[in-house]
């Protein structure tokens, strides 16, 4: 955990206890603290992320029930770290009215992240989500296909890499032409 990043910003007073309780028992977990406007990011190892959420769900002085989302995130050309795919926790307290985000980062050569689904079952579509748009991998996700894209579909369409121009798309008998070849005149035609 980096000293630099913890004095960027000041956490809310109720986040305490549950910053220095993650401290204690998981300091070799916690990568770096960061935050900004009140918002505290906590960017963990990804081996240790389901002892992390467990501990968060159930530890009185956190007590994150609601895993208000998972989002994907695509770090291409942001910064020079090789970790480029993350997965982004957002986890909300009712007992305490507090919110935490956790994240998680790996390569595109081994993107796997252990599943949280056991510690909240409402992680199964948003995992799902992230895999199918960003390729991320939940290990030990119950049911881990694709829920919005076609299960044949190649390639993750919210990477910074994938085409911009589209792709051929052959789909229900109907031919789609990529959208910088596309002309409608009472049917899909190309130029």
């Amino acid at each position: 955990m980096t000293e630099a990043a913890e004095l960027d910003f000041q956490p809310p007073e109720a986040l305490q206890p549950v910053l220095t309780g993650l401290r204690e028992r998981f300091e070799d977990a916690i990568r770096e603290v960061s935050g900004h406007r009140g918002e505290v990011v906590v960017e963990l190892e990804r081996d240790r992320l389901v002892e992390v959420c467990t501990w968060l769900r159930d530890h009185p002085a956190a007590r994150f029930r609601l895993l208000a989302s998972i989002s994907g995130i695509d770090y291409l050309n942001y910064d020079d770290r090789p970790e480029r795919l993350c997965a982004d926790y957002n986890l909300y307290s009712f007992d305490h009215n507090i919110r935490i985000r956790l994240k998680v980062r790996v390569t595109v050569e081994d993107p796997h992240i252990p599943s949280v689904t056991g510690v909240w079952p409402g992680a199964n579509f948003p995992e799902r989500e992230a895999y199918d748009f960003f390729g991320i991998r939940f290990d030990g996700h119950p049911n881990l296909v694709r829920i919005h894209m076609p299960e044949d579909w190649k390639g993750y369409p919210q990477r910074k890499d994938y085409p911009l121009g589209g792709v051929d798309v052959e789909y229900i008998g109907a031919h789609i032409p990529p959208p910088d070849t596309r002309r409608y005149k009472g049917g899909w035609t190309s130029t």
